[in-house]
């Protein structure tokens, strides 16, 4: 194996490990031993590094795909792009609308549901892609 394929190896399956970890344990055990308050304020700061890993290693893992299989740098960069957004765009508009909500706005709830169950499907697909671009190591 390659050194490039190894990176790209080692970028893809920590990106998968960490989307999974974080998604199946770490988020779902805040909420259930924090408080909402308390656990609200550490998922709220605890997201904007969890997008700038997935960005980070999806990138990695798509310069050291590029040589060996455009087809999967080009789904990991799509990765990586995705996370940007989700970071810099859907994530503030989130917090703001949660926000509005606990200032008794009502009216910021279908923003602040759209907004979440948008995020929450985004990461599924992203989880999916680099599951798929890991499996082709695999077969």
């Amino acid at each position: 194996m390659t050194v490039l394929a190894l990176i790209s190896l080692f970028a893809t399956a920590l990106l998968v490990g960490g989307m999974v970890f974080f998604a199946a344990l770490v988020a779902p055990l805040v909420f259930r031993v924090l408080p909402a308050e308390p656990g609200g304020r550490f998922i709220r700061a605890l997201f904007p590094r969890y997008y700038v890993f997935v960005a980070g290693t999806a990138a990695a893992a798509a310069v050291a795909l590029y040589p060996l299989s455009p087809p999967d740098a080009g789904i990991m960069a799509a990765v990586a792009g995705l996370a940007a957004w989700l970071r810099q765009v859907l994530m503030p508009r989130i917090n703001a609308a949660s926000d509005r909500l606990k200032a008794g706005e009502e009216a910021a709830r279908p923003a602040f549901d759209r907004g979440h169950r948008l995020s929450v499907a985004a990461n599924l697909v992203q989880m999916a892609a680099a599951a798929a671009v890991l499996a082709g190591f695999v077969l």
